[in-house]
């Protein structure tokens, strides 16, 4: 499966923007589960933004819905820094794949407690479930070949994502 055929260097962003406030003077230090939620739906849409550059999304608030009530579900994040968020929906007019990185990661709920530093955003139509499930496979088998997260954590261009991607297919 040819991953790499789905991305190029605009869908590849090598230092997410998303910035939260640390909490104020005397408020817990335990993040809740409403902003938990409030923080993944920033991270979502910053995704969502990222898949938009493609051109291949009808409409980006719905694919943000969309993926958000996915999550919702549950958590995308995969492990080890790694975080797969994917949905089906309409507003995807065909299969696309964006990659976003962040060096100091976020918390986003995966089951190792680690923070996620890779964010890998898929989203497809919902009548190409074989195509849908190949890529997801092939996604997360990327991150199984040693070395492979480590390249993309090291990246110093969108091609050098991509590239890493490559040598693996």
């Amino acid at each position: 499966m040819q991953i790499s055929r789905y991305l190029t260097p605009k869908l590849v962003k090598l230092e997410m923007d998303t910035v939260f406030e640390p909490p104020e003077d005397g408020e817990a230090q335990i993040l809740t589960i409403k902003r938990i939620q409030e923080r993944k739906e920033a991270l979502i849409a910053e995704c969502v933004d990222l898949l938009n550059l493609s051109g291949k999304v009808g409409n980006k608030n719905k694919l943000l819905r969309d993926l958000f009530d996915r999550e919702k579900k549950a958590t995308t994040a995969i492990g080890k820094g790694i975080a797969i968020p994917h949905v089906r929906t309409m507003q995807a007019k065909e299969l696309i794949i964006a990659i976003a990185r962040s060096t100091e990661g976020y918390d986003f709920d995966a089951a190792d407690g680690q923070p996620v530093h890779v964010f890998v955003a898929m989203a497809a139509p919902p009548y190409d479930d074989s195509l849908y499930l190949r890529v997801f496979r092939a996604l997360a088998q990327l991150f199984t070949y040693e070395g492979f997260y480590e390249r993309i954590m090291t990246a110093q261009q969108p091609y050098d994502v991509i590239r890493a991607i490559q040598e693996i297919e």
